[in-house]
């Protein structure tokens, strides 16, 4: 008998600026077409960041991913992704905690490790020498732990975010992000637009570094095929995917 498979599909949005449009403009079309798609029973809405490109509205997540979930009933909203070295984690946790408080049960938050944007102007959201300062899976650890009730010596740092944890997912391109995923039984997007040639790799290493934890929900406990057939199955699937091939949840943007 042959499986059948259930995809959902979910919008990547930059929130683009067309010609003879502005930021204004292409923020107001990305909230009609999140909630055509909440009307439509998409499954997911997110938003990246980006900085410094005249193209793109999209540079702060958090607050368009506000703006979406109040206008939208069903849909889950996030950020694929916030660019993690570019705020300090408490910032981030302080944000979606608050989100997920607004919103329980909606919300994502997708984490990257790239500049999201020109370095000049990455600069100016945050040095290179803070964004470095604390090696990325360090910073994601960091961020983890916000969440938990007790996590700076008995005293919730980031207040909002105990309790309000949203549904975390690692974005990237490479081995890289894929691993830090793997080994902290995180949900894992493979940036399938900006590596063409990268996904099927990292989805391997994923798959391969992978480690089961409280903070994602196995679809299946069936044994891993390393076939590339299977492997593919769970890569390009638009957001999440109830394989039984993939023993955590995978996707694929672009």
């Amino acid at each position: 008998m042959k499986h059948q498979h259930k995809v959902h599909i979910s919008v990547l949005d930059t929130a683009p600026i067309t010609q003879l449009s502005n930021a204004r403009m292409a923020l107001r079309n990305s909230i009609e077409l999140a909630q055509l798609a909440d009307d439509l029973g998409y499954h997911r809405y997110w938003v990246p960041e980006h900085h410094g490109m005249p193209g793109v509205a999209s540079a702060a997540p958090a607050v368009v991913a506000e703006r979406i979930a109040s206008v939208t009933q069903r849909i889950r909203v996030g950020a694929g992704g916030v660019m993690l070295p570019n705020h300090a984690p408490i910032v981030i946790a302080e944000q979606f905690g608050t989100l997920e408080a607004f919103h329980p049960g909606r919300i994502d938050l997708g984490l990257g490790r790239a500049l999201g944007g020109p370095r000049d102007i990455a600069d100016r959201v945050r040095s290179e020498q803070e964004r470095t300062a604390t090696p990325f899976d360090d910073q994601v650890r960091e961020l983890l732990a916000l969440f938990e009730a007790d996590n700076d010596g008995g005293r919730a740092a980031a207040v909002p975010a105990v309790g309000n944890r949203p549904e975390i997912w690692m974005l990237g391109s490479g081995d890289h992000t894929a691993r830090i995923a793997g080994s902290l039984g995180l949900p894992f997007v493979a940036a399938h637009h900006l590596q063409l040639l990268n996904t099927v790799a990292a989805v391997r290493t994923y798959l391969r570094t992978f480690q089961p934890s409280s903070l994602v929900a196995l679809l299946s406990r069936a044994p891993r095929d390393s076939r590339v057939e299977r492997e593919l199955a769970c890569a390009f699937a638009a957001t999440d995917t109830d394989t039984p091939s993939c023993p955590a949840q995978v996707a694929a943007v672009g």
